[in-house]
């Protein structure tokens, strides 16, 4: 399930959870939460309430579909940090990976930072990692497939 680059929701802020609670935890504010709002628990009243009450249920339910699985949650968790460093660091730089140098030995792509340091990312994270922090200061690349 590709979760796309566009501008997303925090699901952790819809459960009311953190990136640190366990998967139980997880389950159990989503599940506290979707009997408060399920549209069947409901009592009869004004249709905006019960309009904002099943789209508020439904966003419930997709936080769910992404935190409550291992895969989504990894993917969506590397997205947010992702995210995150665009926001605290400059982007510095697009490159391609096929631009980097492949260091046999190590198993690693690496590009030299004009600081003197090195962007490095092994060949396991190419399919993960989109942004590569320099080792010795704060510049960041993203690299292109």
């Amino acid at each position: 399930m590709a979760l796309g680059r566009m501008e997303q929701k925090d699901w952790y802020k819809v459960l009311g959870a953190k990136p640190s609670d366990s998967p139980a935890e997880l389950k159990r504010k989503y599940q506290k939460l979707a009997l408060l709002y399920h549209p069947d628990k409901q009592a009869a009243g004004a249709a905006e309430a019960a309009e904002e009450r099943a789209r508020r249920f439904l966003e419930i339910h997709q936080a769910w579909k992404v935190l409550g699985n291992e895969e989504t949650k990894q993917e969506y968790d590397l997205q947010q940090r992702e995210d995150n460093l665009t926001k605290e660091w400059p982007l510095h730089e697009q490159i391609y990976l096929e631009d980097m140098s492949w260091n046999e030995d190590e198993q690693l792509y690496t590009l030299s930072c004009r600081c003197g340091g090195n962007y490095s990312v092994s060949k396991s994270e190419t399919r993960d990692v989109s942004l590569v922090c320099c080792d010795t200061c704060s510049l960041v690349i993203e690299i292109l497939q």
